[in-house]
């Protein structure tokens, strides 16, 4: 089986240059996908991204930062490409693609690696809109798995 190219996007109606610093300021980003991280994305940069609630965290290579147009990663373990695009769209609103590729492993972990992360890019999106276009904060991240949540000592 090829690795499937998993892709997913949604139109964010605020102007690409807000758009595009959510994505790299992780002072931003951490309102509304990930909860920590040891930096912003800059080319050839390894940063560590945490998700405090379930307990994990992915290492992750800037591979590209084009400003507002396209950003390109790669994460660890299992390594997976993902890229984010940015197009202006009418009305001072932005255009987000996000594509990621590369899956391993049997037919059947391939499989359900891209349909988590088709998963999990939807919810960023739509938790990305909600903050940029209304300030609101919709925690999809969190509460998509409430029961995952590490314990609390």
């Amino acid at each position: 089986m090829d690795s499937p190219v998993v892709k997913q996007q949604m139109l964010i109606r605020r102007p690409i240059a807000e758009v595009f610093e959510a994505f790299v300021d992780p002072a931003i980003t951490t309102k509304f996908w990930f909860t920590k991280s040891t930096g912003r994305l800059e080319p050839g940069k390894r940063v560590r991204w945490e998700w405090e609630m379930y307990g994990v965290s992915a290492d992750v290579t800037v591979k590209a930062v084009e400003p507002l147009r396209r950003i390109s990663i790669e994460w660890d373990n299992p390594p997976v490409a993902v890229e984010w695009k940015f197009t202006p769209y009418t009305g001072h609103a932005t255009m987000v693609e996000i594509s990621s590729s590369g899956f391993r492993g049997a037919d059947n972990e391939v499989v359900a690696q891209a349909l988590d992360s088709m998963g999990g890019f939807s919810f960023l999106l739509a938790a990305a809109k909600a903050l940029l276009e209304h300030n609101t904060l919709l925690t999809l991240v969190a509460d998509h798995n409430p029961e995952a949540h590490k314990k609390q000592e």
